[in-house]
Parts: structure tokens; sequence; C-alpha cells
């Protein structure tokens, strides 16, 4: 772009320096990754794009349908001591290997604007056989329109600094054998993805003879800048008025009076056909045709406002505003891509193509779960950030569990109240106590209802139903009903139903039979708390093997391949806690505990002293003192009588329930701390069977290569992946040693 020593241009806002930095980002689509500034023509084919660029830049355009371009052109002026025009072609953004290495093998350089106006139609014929474009000069093309980009820099001592690309022409009819109704959409879409960033300038360019409000491109321009802030309008053609009201319109368009632009509207004459030769002849023709806007209606629109000369001008103006603003920001942001990419590119870990680095993969996996799972079960939730989660807060939840199964099974796992408990009760009516009536002690508050056995909110537990694969494994009914009253009286018919011929007492086969019926809901309620349990644990492993594996494709093998073994080791701890049911409640009763003689021995002392108490008076205290209410006194043949006046069913009866009450309170306390010990503890969190120990660096050794390329292996979506993570990676490194 020559420069006319008369002109007098508005000095740059921006450094050379900075620009030929946007243009390196730009060669090596850095566009890709964050918008750069840069001015962007478009219009339609008819609209005299082709024209004017040829008189900003200097470029002989190409005229015809045949020779329209159908690629974007980058348009670049550089000062140089030596004059040059090099043409090269960029590929695009999703170009192979080995499409990019033709197209960067192709370079062409000119000395002179005539030499390239020569030489041309040669230069976009090979162009178009490179970037596959079917046309006359190349039938063998397979494509109508490309991404890749032909660059053309202008160097030269009398150059300023100034880039234009320039986009293909919007068409609306079809030429067959040329173009089709998909090349229409394919060439819409890729205005609208030059446009759409931020930090573009679009130069819509619009003929003056025809309505603005019709044409397309102002639809575009407007759905990408709704605002208006970053459109300038380029009125072609304004010679070719030949009615003066068009004139008249076209002035009060630049005026803003009519569909106003925040960087408004300049007007331009065409650059004729014939307007060929040396510059200086094509300038003073240029010249030439702007003489018309000192005439009417033009000659009052403002000198920045008409003409080539001012519109490259205020070109480089706007191309140094938008760099010199987006500069310091194009630095920082790339930076932030790049420790995003590198993030992506680490969380996907080493390649996975051979067998030992799929194993290596995978045992890296495993070791990090198996940190995490010891972190749960220390409690140790500083070890990583993911222990926020409550669903990762694995021993928490199982102890606040283990302790409210205690707590339910000491009031709900008995069928009958004792009779210690009844009488410490409101009386009611007979019968039954329905689910929900509260149980009062003399010294506690009121007891939960049956619904408290697992409180699910509580302790943050999920219900059964978001784990469908635990179905045949757990139970979904988690209530159960509070003990009943009667207990002497149900005693009383079991005594009677299985007496012998023993005396003074009853057999060991009565206490057998009361104490399977007393406990007879400790399987329910223990098959319960595992089944809580195993949720915790099943919910734990899931959400720790998702932090592990940064592939969801891993996440979902890995998952799906350890789910038997998982399933089979919650089996085990529910088969275990069965086991423990059918210890207590089918053997024997018996105990070394010795409890439950303190236990029973304290029940007949209890039951003793309720006879008594009627007969109890009070004495006066040693020397006459004053009757003391706890000195309570009764006479030795009460004593006699309280403890031989009973028939020998009731005394049967009430030998049998202080000895179950004694024997149950034993027998339930070692039955619960057995069910955590081993069930629990033993057989679902801390022991060598447990399923937190499924998936270790020893069960990834154990993998057959098949099992382990199912795995591990990576996927052609990862493998694809991680290709575009390098190259971003790597491109997004170029631009920052560029930018420095």
């Amino acid at each position: 772009m020559s420069t006319d020593p008369s002109d007098q241009h508005a000095p740059l806002l921006t450094s050379p320096g900075r620009l030929q930095k946007i243009d390196q980002l730009r060669e090596r689509n850095i566009g890709t990754y964050l918008p750069l500034p840069q001015l962007v023509a478009v219009g339609d084919q008819s609209s005299g794009k082709s024209s004017l660029l040829e008189s900003l830049t200097g470029i002989p355009f190409p005229r015809g349908q045949e020779l329209c371009t159908r690629y974007a052109t980058q348009i670049t002026h550089r000062r140089e001591a030596q004059q040059r025009i090099d043409i090269t072609i960029i590929p695009g953004p999703h170009a192979s290997q080995d499409h990019k290495k033709k197209l960067e093998s192709y370079r062409r350089h000119v000395q002179t604007t005539a030499q390239l106006r020569t030489e041309f139609p040669v230069i976009l014929a090979q162009a178009n056989i490179l970037m596959g474009i079917k046309a006359e000069s190349n039938p063998a093309g397979e494509n109508t329109f490309s991404e890749d980009v032909l660059k053309i820099e202008k160097c030269g001592p009398n150059e300023d600094y100034l880039t234009i690309i320039d986009v293909p022409g919007i068409f609306r009819t079809t030429t067959e054998g040329v173009t089709t109704n998909k090349d229409k959409e394919l060439v819409r879409a890729m205005v609208k993805r030059y446009i759409k960033d931020s930090r573009t300038i679009i130069l819509a360019v619009l003929p003056s003879n025809v309505d603005v409000a019709t044409q397309e491109i102002l639809t575009l321009a407007e759905e990408a800048d709704p605002a208006g802030d970053r459109t300038l309008g380029i009125l072609t053609k304004a010679d070719l008025l030949k009615e003066r009201s068009a004139g008249v319109a076209v002035v009060s368009l630049v005026e803003g009076n009519k569909k106003p632009l925040k960087l408004g509207y300049h007007v331009v004459t065409n650059r004729g056909g014939d307007d060929i030769g040396e510059e200086d002849d094509a300038s003073a023709a240029q010249r030439e045709r702007e003489a018309i806007f000192l005439e009417h209606p033009w000659e009052n629109l403002p000198r920045d406002r008409v003409g080539v000369n001012s519109l490259r001008e205020r070109l480089e103006d706007l191309l140094g505003e938008i760099t010199d603003r987006a500069f310091p920001e194009l630095l920082r942001e790339t930076r932030q891509k790049l420790e995003i990419a590198e993030k992506k590119l680490k969380e996907l870990g080493a390649p996975r193509q051979t067998e030992r680095e799929q194993q290596q993969y995978l045992v890296g996996i495993a070791s990090n779960f198996q940190m995490l799972v010891r972190a749960a079960l220390n409690a140790d939730y500083s070890a990583h950030t993911a222990f926020d989660s409550n669903d990762l807060r694995l021993i928490t939840a199982v102890v606040n569990a283990t302790e409210q199964f205690n707590t339910d099974f000491d009031s709900l796992g008995r069928t009958y109240l004792f009779e210690s408990e009844t009488n410490a009760v409101t009386p009611a009516p007979e019968g039954v106590i329905t689910p929900g009536t509260p149980v009062l002690d003399e010294d506690e508050d009121e007891q939960e209802d049956s619904g408290s056995l697992l409180q699910l909110a509580a302790f943050d537990i999920p219900t059964p139903e978001e784990f469908p694969e635990l179905d045949r494994i757990i139970v979904k009914d988690w209530d159960i009903d509070p003990p009943r009253r009667g207990i002497m009286k149900w005693i009383k018919a079991v005594h009677q139903r299985s007496r012998g011929q023993e005396l003074g007492g009853f057999g060991h086969g009565v206490l057998l039979s009361v104490f399977r019926e007393q406990s007879a809901k400790w399987g329910m309620v223990a098959r319960q708390y595992l089944s809580k349990i195993i949720v915790l644990v099943h919910r734990f492993i899931l959400a720790a093997l998702k932090i592990v594996c940064a592939d969801t494709q891993v996440f979902h093998d890995v998952s799906s391949t350890i789910l038997g073994d998982l399933c089979a080791k919650y089996e085990g701890g529910m088969n275990q806690a069965t086991l423990l049911v059918n210890v207590e409640r089918q053997l024997k009763p018996y105990t070394l505990n010795h409890y439950f003689n303190h236990n029973q021995q304290r029940s007949h002392g209890t039951r003793i002293t309720e006879t008594l108490r009627p007969k109890a008076r009070v004495e006066k205290g040693s020397h006459g003192s004053w009757p003391n209410s706890n000195m309570l006194v009764i006479y030795l043949r009460d004593v006699a009588d309280a403890v031989t006046n009973k028939s020998n069913a009731e005394h049967a009866t009430e030998t049998i329930h202080d000895t179950l009450e004694a024997y149950y309170k034993v027998a339930y306390k070692r039955f619960v701390d057995n069910v955590f010990s081993q069930a629990v503890d033993y057989k679902l969190l801390s022991g060598p069977e447990s399923p937190l120990r499924l998936f270790t660096e020893q069960w990834v050794l154990g993998l057959n290569p098949k099992k382990l390329l199912s795995v591990a292996g990576e996927s052609r979506r990862t493998r694809d992946f991680r290709e575009r993570l390098k190259k971003e990676i790597g491109d997004l490194e170029v631009a920052m040693e560029i930018l420095r």
C-alpha cells in the first residue's frame, strides 16, 4: 500500500511490532483458542468488495464467478526496506498433518503489483489445487470452499502496517455446476464464524445503489454485534448513482439518520475495470473518481467519511485501537488457557497404548483410590479436598449410623416390653402398642418412634433406590414396629403350653422359646443396619472412583468390572450378620457374663421389694429422733410370706420373666457389638475381605492383558482428545513466546 507524500496520515496508536505479533498469532491459528484483533471485510459477491479491497491494498483481486475466491484471504502490509510481495497458505484449524505439511511448503514471491496482476490467476489456480478446491482449473477438486487461508504479504519502504481479512462473498442464487445450496450455507457459516469474536471489527461492505435494509450482511453483523460497537458500514459504488434522490439517501445514512452504527458509515467510489497499470496512474484515476464528493449532495459530508485514503487511515486507527486494547489481556488469557489445557492433559494421565502403559496408569488410579480409603477410615479429612463432600466422609457416617443402630435396637429390638418398663409407662388400653406410640421411662426423654431406626436426613444416608444394583442384597423397608405390652400374660401362656414335669421352676426349652420370640426382630433390625452400611460403602466407592478416574470411560469400565465382586463382598457382610442372628437365637441361652447373675438377682430383689412395700412402716430413729421416710421396716414374718406366698405358676412366670430380662440384656449388647465388629468393621470396612480393599494395585497386576486393555486402554475419543490437547498446548506455548 503506497503512501502519497501529500497525504498526512494520523500516527498509529500501536507499534508495528505489536501488529506483527498479532499476525504471527493468526498464522498459527491462535484465533481458534482466543479472539484476536482483526479487520474482516464481509459482503455480497456483488457488493463491490473486491474492487474496494484492491483500492485499499493494491492487490489485484480477480473478477468473475470462476475466479471468486473460495477461502478467506489475509492481506498484510508491513514496512521493510525491500519491496516484495509474498504469497503463502495458512492451513485451516482442522487441517491434517499431511495437508498442513503440503500447504506450508507453498511459497511464491513477486516484486511488484504489476507482476502480481500478471501471475495472480496462476497463483490462485495453484492455491485451488493445494486446497482441493473444485474449479475449471482443478476439476478433480473435492471442496467448493476451504478453511485454509491465502496470505498475501506486501512489504516495502512506503507501506503502513495494516491487515485485512477478506471472507468469501455471500450469494443468494447458485450456479449450476459451480455452487450448491450447501455451499451457500457453508459461506454464510464461514462469515458468521469470522465476525463473531469480540475483537473483530466488521467491515460490512454495502453497495450504495441498493436499500441497505435488504442487505443480509447487516443482519449477520447485527446478530454478532447487537450493540453495533464494532461494525463499520462501507458504502461502495457511489459513482454509479444516477438519481440525485439516491445520493441524498446515502448521505442521510452516512450522517447517521438511518440504521445508525457507532462506528458509522464510510462512502467510496468503485475502482474501474480499466484502472490498471502503475500505481501512480491508479491513484490519479482514483482522485478523478472521488471528485464527485466535492459536488452535491456529497459536499457537506465530513472529509474523513468519504474516499479510499481516509478510509485507509480510519482502518489503521481502528486496528491500532483494538490491538492496544486487547494486547495486555492476550498474554493473561493465553496463560490461563495453557494452564487449563495442561491440567486436562495431566488428568488424562500417561498415554495408554502398550500393556505396560495401561498397567502403570491403572496402578496409579488404584493407589490414589486406596489413599482416599485410608483417609476416609481414619477420618483424615484434610488429606484431600474431595472430603468436603459428605459422600466421602465414610467413617463418620458409619459411626453415626452405628450409634443410632445401638440406640434404636435398645428401644425397638424386643417383641414385648419387660415388666419393669411397663410399670414405668402410663397405663394404656390393653393390647398392642400402635407404631409411633411413645414409651416413657422415669428418667428418659420421649423415645423416638419406629421411623427413627434409620434417620436418613440426619446422617446423610442415600436411599436404596439410588443404587438399584444392590436390590438383591439389601432390604428397602427400613421401618419396624415398637415393642408390645402384656409380657407376663404372654409368658404365662407359653409356660402353660410348654411345662413339663420339672419341679419348682421351668425347663430350658421354655427359656429358649421365649427368648426366640422376644428376639424375633433381631434379624430384620440387623439387615436394616447392614443395608445402611452397605449403601454408605457403595456410595463412597463410586464417589472415590469418580475422583481418581479423570477419564469418564475408565470410571465406567472400572466400576462395572468390580461390581460383581463388590456385591459378593456386600453379601458376605450381610451373611455374617445373619450368622450372628442365628447363633444368638438358635442355640440354647448361655453366658459366662457375670452381669447375667447380677441382673437376675437384682430383678428378683426388686420384685420382693415391690411385694413388701405395702407392708412397710416408718419407725422412729434412734434416741427418739423424728421419723425418717427412708427408714422403712417390715416384720420378718412378712418377708417369709412374700417369698413363699406364690403359686407354682406365678413363681415360674416371674422367674422366666426375670431370667429372660437378665439374659436378653446381656445377649443384646453382645449381639450389637458382634454385628459391628464382625459384619461391619471386619467384613465391610477394615478386614482383608472388605470391598474397600478390592480395587488395589494387586488387583490391577492380576488382570490378564485382554481385561487390562478393556479397562485401561484408551478409547479413540480419549486418544483424539489427547492429541487435540497436545496441539493446543504447543500452539499456546508458541503464542506465549510471541507475546512476551
